[in-house]
């Protein structure tokens, strides 16, 4: 795996990976208070929401669940000292869906977090890990 990250101005990087993709990163702060793109740490909290889902919204449908929707709502604190590392992380998950097997979201959760989730393996080195979950049947929607 391969990325690159080019200086732009002041705090304000583009990251390129390996396939092509792009990402403008910042934290300097435009007159309106808004930064030109996430910082590197919230890329890294995202990442971890992400490879979460990728895993969950997986293992949901090769188990023919009908899974129509994933959301990870991720709370986190840092340490106050450099170099700052996530200390606690909260992965909220609702998942959507028809039908859906309250056990067998359970178990894609964990089986995510606990055995196939790289990035939450690596941030389980320095910060408390904890999740939670909600499921919608949205046959109930009609």
């Amino acid at each position: 795996m391969k990325a690159r990250i080019k200086w732009v101005e002041e705090r304000t990087f583009v990251g390129q990976s390996g396939t092509g993709h792009k990402i403008v990163l910042g934290t300097a702060a435009e007159p309106d208070g808004a930064t030109p793109g996430p910082s590197p740490m919230e890329l890294v909290l995202m990442g971890t929401g992400g490879c979460a889902a990728f895993d969950i919204v997986h293992i949901l449908e090769k188990g023919r669940e009908k899974v129509e929707d994933v959301v990870v709502e991720l709370d986190a604190d840092r340490a106050e000292t450099d170099p700052k590392v996530f200390t606690r992380i909260h992965m909220h998950f609702i998942v959507k869906g028809r039908g859906l097997s309250h056990q067998k979201v359970e178990r894609a959760i964990s089986l995510s977090v606990e055995k196939y989730c790289s990035a939450s393996a690596m941030m389980a080195k320095t910060a408390a890990m904890s999740h939670d979950f909600e499921v919608v049947d949205t046959a109930a929607d009609g």
